[in-house]
């Protein structure tokens, strides 16, 4: 197992045990349920630690051996905490708007990005500048801008990643259907409204509370660091291994 400590304790004062209303409710949630109150379903956080230790040694492991995590997360909650966690960990992020294609077109898209990264290469250097009138420089920083807000998060995206981070799978369902078709596995935090059976690891939580989302997306980043830091320390061993030989 991923060496993060889950406290259930943390996980109650963020809020993760607050669901939907219960009119909103899935029914494959039932298992995560653990009663009703005012009108609101209340999840059994005892769950929510049970399936937060399998996801998270998935997500070691998944690092470790050189893959990367894409998160996941364009509703207002959960944008800043996600790009904060990816950007210090290195990983690429969605929080603006899912682009249908994204994963299963990644062709396409990474041309794109390609393009995206020349451009700021050339506005880099002066290229731009020196060849354009300050009019027709002004309106490619523009195009660089707007590229940035649609592709900024994945310009390191190396391909297919090896699994998705998402907060909320009803607002990111057309993200967990393309990593699905392409078998890309997910790790999700799933209200009480979401149906747990469409990821690989479903993590019964509040997905509304800032609170929650940031405490489960450091639970996520220790678990990316301890799997950066297994992947050096297995370099460093076929290294001294080679050396000896």
């Amino acid at each position: 197992m991923a060496k993060v400590e889950v406290d259930i304790k943390k996980l109650l004062g963020s809020g993760a045990h607050f669901g939907h209303r219960t009119s909103k409710w899935h029914p494959k949630m039932a298992e995560y349920i653990h009663s009703k109150k005012n009108g609101n379903h209340i999840i059994d956080l005892t769950k929510t630690v049970e399936k937060l230790d399998p996801a998270l040694a998935f997500i070691t492991e998944t690092v470790q051996s050189g893959k990367q995590i894409l998160f996941v997360g364009t509703k207002k909650q959960a944008k800043d905490v996600l790009k904060t966690v990816a950007e210090e960990t290195n990983m690429p992020y969605v929080t603006e708007r899912w682009l249908g294609g994204t994963l299963t077109n990644w062709q396409t898209i990474s041309a794109r990005v390609k393009h995206l990264k020349d451009l700021e290469e050339k506005m880099a250097s002066g290229q731009l500048e020196s060849k354009f009138n300050k009019l027709e420089v002004q309106r490619y920083q523009e195009e660089i801008d707007d590229m940035n807000i649609t592709f900024g998060g994945i310009k390191n995206l190396h391909g297919k990643p090896g699994a998705l981070f998402v907060v909320d799978m009803i607002n990111e369902a057309n993200a967990i259907k393309e990593a699905r078709k392409i078998n890309i596995p997910v790790v999700a935090i799933a209200d009480t409204n979401a149906d747990p059976s469409l990821v690989e690891f479903p993590i019964p939580a509040n997905d509304d509370a800032i609170k929650t989302i940031q405490l489960i997306s450091e639970y996520i980043k220790i678990a990316i660091e301890e799997g950066k830091n297994k992947q050096k320390n297995e370099k460093e061993n076929m290294k001294e291994v080679e050396e000896e030989e």
